[in-house]
């Protein structure tokens, strides 16, 4: 017989769906670019912040719980003075930056096209 988690279909779609929120989480700006940071390699708090040029102390510490909550990060804090706390990706978070890296890899190797649909859109508006 299945149980009620095997007959629950999540769609992203609806807003009372929790993947919505896990899908957010990691296509969002910070946390796209924090799990593509992690997949490197295991990173201290600094060390990410600074990868992740332009994301605020805050921020960083907002996806970085977010994203543990959703079992894609791991925080290791080790018992050493003074204390050291090193972040990394779960084996689930690893295939997701897999798929998004692929994404990233595309849009950069795409930039030309999107460069031009952007100064062609400009130019038919004034010149944005």
């Amino acid at each position: 017989m299945a149980s009620e988690t095997d007959r629950l279909a999540f769609d992203v779609f609806s807003r009372q769906c929790p993947s919505r929120s896990t899908l957010e989480h990691a296509t969002g700006r910070w946390g796209s670019l924090t799990l593509g940071a992690l997949y490197e390699g295991s990173l201290r708090f600094n060390e990410l912040r600074r990868r992740v040029d332009g994301v605020s102390e805050k921020m960083l510490s907002q996806t970085l719980h977010a994203l543990e909550r959703d079992g894609l990060v791991l925080r290791e804090a080790q018992p050493v003075n003074p204390p050291r706390v090193d972040y990394e990706l779960t084996p689930f978070g690893r295939e997701v930056t897999e798929k998004l890296l692929g994404l990233i890899r595309f849009v950069e190797g795409r930039m030309d096209d999107v460069l031009a649909a952007r100064t062609r859109y400009d130019e038919a508006r004034g010149g944005r």
